[in-house]
């Protein structure tokens, strides 16, 4: 009987400690999700719009903007520095000014109308350009996903300038197969106040393959990936049966307009005799016909 009293104490002992680590990992993983909460609050500064209301007293409702040393011009109070501060922080420190001056527990609300002190821009190949409010620790890719992420044209490269704080400016290059087929997380930076992200259009070219081949026509390719001319036949759907590979043509025009034409013999390409031609935008590629 003593041994299994005994027993049943170790066990309520040990699940009592269990029960106490549990909370206090609990504990601490909401703490510091409020504690993350808090830190990404936006902070107030120059340019945002804010409306300021005082329940009860509509003479004191007013809009205003933060001036360029963070400050706003209030009834009654005059001047108060915001800057850095939450929009908590603001009705808090409002509440606290106008309860020593004038009014006793006074209920103040503040809402930012437009956020103008810290705002990004994207800008080129994305579905929805333009200016974007940065609440918070936002990335570039959540950027660009609210800008309604990237349109087929885009380019190879994600370009961010940046402002620093002795007055010029940096550009930061991210590829953007590393950044988002790779998903290498350490190029997915995070954004700073002012910061302008380009991401460069590719135009779509179009080189032309005729004659013996599967799939005849234009192809219609980024000008940053414009095909060899063996890749243009694949893509062409390769040779057709009695291609003549010994004497296919390349047609382009010279920088003074007139044609150029190149006969090659793709069999010592393929046979690695040769190199493979570069294609360039509105080549036109022709496979004739075997006599035999």
């Amino acid at each position: 009987m003593y041994e299994e009293k005994k027993k049943l104490f170790i066990l309520g002992k040990r699940s009592f400690i269990l029960g106490v680590i549990i909370v206090i990992t609990l504990t601490g993983i909401l703490f510091g999700f409020n504690q993350e909460k808090v830190s990404l609050e936006y902070k107030i500064g120059p340019k945002d719009l804010l409306e300021i209301s005082v329940f009860g007293l509509d003479e004191l409702n007013t809009t205003v903007r933060v001036s360029e040393e963070g400050k706003i011009t209030l009834p009654l109070l005059g001047e108060v520095q915001v800057q850095g501060l939450t929009k908590t922080q603001v009705e808090r420190k409002l509440a606290k000014l106008l309860e020593e001056r004038y009014l006793q527990n006074p209920q103040v609300t503040v809402f930012i109308k437009e956020y103008q002190s810290k705002r990004v821009s994207v800008l080129g190949a994305v579905r929805n350009p333009g200016p974007y409010e940065l609440l918070g620790r936002q990335t570039i890719l959540q950027i660009i996903s609210e800008a309604g992420g990237m349109t087929e044209d885009a380019g190879e490269t994600i370009i961010i300038i940046r402002q620093l704080a002795d007055g010029s400016s940096t550009t930061l290059r991210i590829p953007v197969e590393d950044l988002v087929v790779k998903g290498d997380a350490s190029l997915n930076i995070v954004l700073r106040p002012g910061d302008i992200v380009n991401i460069p259009i590719d135009k779509i070219v179009h080189v032309y393959v005729f004659g013996q081949v599967r799939n005849p026509g234009a192809l219609a390719v980024k000008r940053s990936h414009i095909p060899t001319l063996l890749q243009a036949i694949a893509q062409a759907g390769g040779f057709a049966e009695r291609a003549n590979k010994g004497g296919v043509l390349i047609k382009r025009k010279g920088k003074d307009g007139k044609e150029i034409q190149i006969k090659v013999n793709v069999k010592d390409i393929i046979k690695g005799k040769k190199k493979d031609i570069q294609l360039q935008e509105n080549d036109v590629v022709f496979v004739p016909e075997t006599i035999f």
